[in-house]
């Protein structure tokens, strides 16, 4: 069967090529008119007619691809994030292909090499901790990226980021003020610095409030062994003389292990436990208290991170942004003391 061509298409409208050609490729043009346009609409469905991308790319040099590189498809936070990109893709007529690293240095180089060659236009990315040189040869490569999450110091690109340090002291100022004393944070073992800016925040908020800190009141976690390190962290902890009597968790993924451990320590949540987790999971719904939460604005973080990397492609010389937006929290009746 001989396949539609936009000369086929011009002929059944009645009309010129060119005018079919600034139609269907949404090109502006203060000559073609809305008859003519709905002609060529008409005559494009009719004719089941297909736009050849392959030569279209070929001739422009473009592939309209824009690459998504999130560290956990399976949490919701990038779950949802990546959705959102994927809309805003669209609507700027670009592909959006997702890839999940998984928080692993080789897994992530290997999605970047295959978006070299896959010719993405550009990528937005979470990185993973230590993938440095990886990100300087896509910088000599000319290929832009937007980091997105969480970003690395020592690699200038345009990044979004959120108010990490000042959530996280907000978050523990709202412990303190609700008569918490000793407060625990499960944080992870990483040198990511979004994650150690949500740390200090916490440290220099019991500083203010001339509270002790010291290395009991941070349970520090390896990624790749988050129950087992909670399970045992919490056994110690919980069991001691010293109990903390607030928790705060710098993610979901610790919230929703650190929650059912204890669950099965039977400790009363806010009775003998406040506590505050970071962004948000339908798992916490299962939860027999509202839990208080931090919750990202992820539909600014989406549209901005396309917008950057859009901006990008079309001017590679364009100055970086860094780009901060605010988290919120909200609190419900697992961190309020008057369920005491």
């Amino acid at each position: 069967m001989k396949k539609v061509s936009i000369k086929d298409v011009a002929l059944k409208a009645g009309v010129s090529i060119a005018s079919v050609s600034y139609v269907l490729n949404n090109k502006p043009n203060g000559r073609i008119g809305k008859e003519t346009t709905e002609k060529v609409i008409k005559a494009a469905e009719e004719l089941n007619y297909r736009a050849n991308t392959a030569a279209k790319n070929l001739k422009t040099q473009r592939t309209n691809i824009i690459g998504l590189i999130v560290a956990d498809i399976a949490n919701p936070y990038f779950s949802q994030i990546a959705r959102i990109i994927e809309n805003e893709a669209t609507k700027k007529r670009y592909t959006l292909i997702i890839g999940s690293s998984d928080e692993n240095k080789e897994k992530f180089e290997s999605l970047v090499s295959m978006f070299y060659h896959r010719q993405a236009e550009g990528l937005i990315i979470a990185p993973v901790e230590n993938s440095e040189a990886c990100l300087q040869k896509l910088q000599k490569q000319n290929i832009p990226f937007v980091f997105i999450d969480r970003y690395l110091p020592k690699i200038k690109a345009d990044n979004i980021q959120i108010n990490n340090y000042d959530i996280s002291y907000n978050v523990t100022q709202h412990l303190i003020k609700e008569k918490r004393s000793n407060i625990l944070l499960v944080a992870y073992d990483t040198t990511l610095d979004h994650l150690m800016q949500r740390t200090q925040g916490f440290k220099d908020a019991l500083k203010k409030y001339n509270i002790p800190c010291n290395d009991y009141n941070v349970l520090n976690i390896n990624k790749d062994h988050i129950d087992q390190d909670i399970d045992q962290g919490f056994s110690t902890i919980f069991q001691s003389k010293n109990k903390p009597d607030a928790v705060f968790f710098v993610s979901n993924k610790l919230a929703v292990s650190g929650l059912k451990k204890l669950m099965k320590l039977g400790i009363a949540i806010p009775t003998d436990l406040a506590v505050v987790a970071f962004d948000e999971t339908e798992a916490y719904e299962l939860f027999s208290v509202p839990l208080s939460y931090v919750s990202q604005p992820l539909t600014d973080i989406g549209i901005s991170a396309v917008e950057l990397i859009h901006n990008k492609i079309t001017d590679p010389l364009l100055p970086i942004k860094n780009i901060t937006l605010e988290a919120q929290m909200h609190i419900k009746a697992s961190s309020k003391s008057n369920n005491l």
